[in-house]
């Protein structure tokens, strides 16, 4: 199989979690088997409506493997994506496939800094309910305390927020970002080892969230993404995470899955305790866009998170009005977040609705995008500049 010249198409890979949610992502894979239903996607059971489940994430085009618990009762290689081949209908390991041909994939100077991986996780993820109280390491703790490549500086692009009458008993729509009013870490033992989560919660100030809004969360940040919110979450390529908070939604977590197998005293020293205020929140966390370049009369790019957020990842979103051809100098993993469009590359057109998404190698070249009328805006999700 010649893969030069294509792109890339990206079936759901959905992965377990320890808490509940996914219901958004059933209802989209129910819309592709109604549209398409030999397609190559993991579909809700006739037997069962859309639901919320521990199936609450899709990983995409990704190389990472989930660490999940006995009971998750995960396949080999959980998190690990599949991938479509320009319009073959074969899936092939997207590592594999990686490591065939890596500076086609990746580019030469991101190879060499890098390996033959992406460097990069993109995600979405649609909470059913809160999610844990966690914290995960910064890279240099990952690297120098872990033995581990990456830590997992993190950032959310928020897609839809459900209703607050259809979600569930809780509150939706928000984050909780960064200790606003700091404990000692005495006092945060003491909070953790009773699971005292009045007093946990009293730490932070939420964060209400909407459709669009981009925000940053360094590795050592401490936080929780609350009920009912549909998002895009691109971060470094790891699965490590301290949970301090034990239970969600009749969930238990293990003493192994809490603070990556180790003590509460080392997971204390995974938290960044200084504080981050409201205007720190505004400057340092929520991401504005800034314009890039201009692709038309009324298209355009903006970059979401640049250097001025994190040398972890980028992130652009491109508005499309009319056709476009444009090429980018790295790796895209492409996500259509409003309308839809046609990429044309090889002399194949592949149509592209909403929330469906694909890879374009580094080496590439141009690519022609078509919008459908109304326009179309594609979040595009790269790694680290090399």
């Amino acid at each position: 199989m010649n893969h030069r010249g294509k792109l890339l198409r990206l079936p759901a890979n959905r992965v377990w979690r320890t808490y509940p949610g996914g219901r958004t992502l059933d209802q989209l894979a129910a819309e592709v088997e109604r549209v398409d239903p030999n397609a190559l996607r993991p579909s809700t059971p006739e037997s069962r409506a859309p639901a919320d489940t521990h199936l609450a994430e899709d990983w995409i085009a990704s190389t990472t493997i989930a660490k999940n618990p006995p009971e998750a009762h995960s396949p080999p290689r959980a998190g690990a994506s599949q991938v479509l081949v320009g319009h073959d209908s074969t899936p092939h390991d997207f590592a594999a496939l990686l490591a065939s041909d890596p500076a086609y994939f990746l580019g030469e100077a991101h190879l060499a800094r890098y390996g033959a991986q992406p460097q990069v996780l993109v995600k979405f993820l649609d909470s059913g309910t809160r999610l844990h109280f966690q914290v995960h390491p910064t890279r240099e703790f990952a690297q120098r305390v872990l033995a581990a490549p990456s830590g997992k500086t993190e950032a959310y692009h928020v897609l839809s927020v459900r209703d607050s009458s259809s979600a569930t008993s809780e509150a939706v729509g928000y984050i909780y970002v960064g200790f606003q009013r700091p404990p000692t870490p005495a006092q945060l033992r003491d909070y953790i080892a009773t699971q005292n989560l009045a007093a946990i919660e009293a730490c932070f100030d939420k964060i209400p969230v909407s459709p669009g809004d981009t925000f940053i969360i360094p590795g050592g940040t401490p936080h929780a993404l609350g009920a009912g919110v549909f998002m895009v979450e691109i971060q470094e390529p790891s699965d490590l995470v301290v949970r301090f908070e034990f239970e969600r939604a009749g969930y238990v977590l293990s003493e192994s899955s809490r603070f990556m197998d180790r003590g509460l005293d080392f997971a204390l020293t995974v938290f960044n305790f200084a504080p981050l205020t409201a205007g720190d929140l505004d400057v340092r966390v929520r991401c504005r866009p800034r314009r890039v370049r201009a692709l038309g009369p009324s298209s355009y790019q903006d970059e979401l998170i640049g250097a001025n957020q994190t040398d972890c990842f980028r992130v652009l979103k491109s508005t499309l009005d009319a056709p476009v051809t444009k090429s980018e100098s790295a790796a895209v993993i492409a996500i259509v977040t409003r309308g839809s469009v046609t990429v044309t590359v090889g002399g194949e057109d592949h149509h592209f609705r909403t929330y469906e998404k694909f890879f374009l190698p580094a080496a590439l070249g141009p690519a022609r995008f078509t919008p459908a009328p109304g326009g179309c805006d594609l979040l595009e999700c790269l790694p680290p500049s090399p």
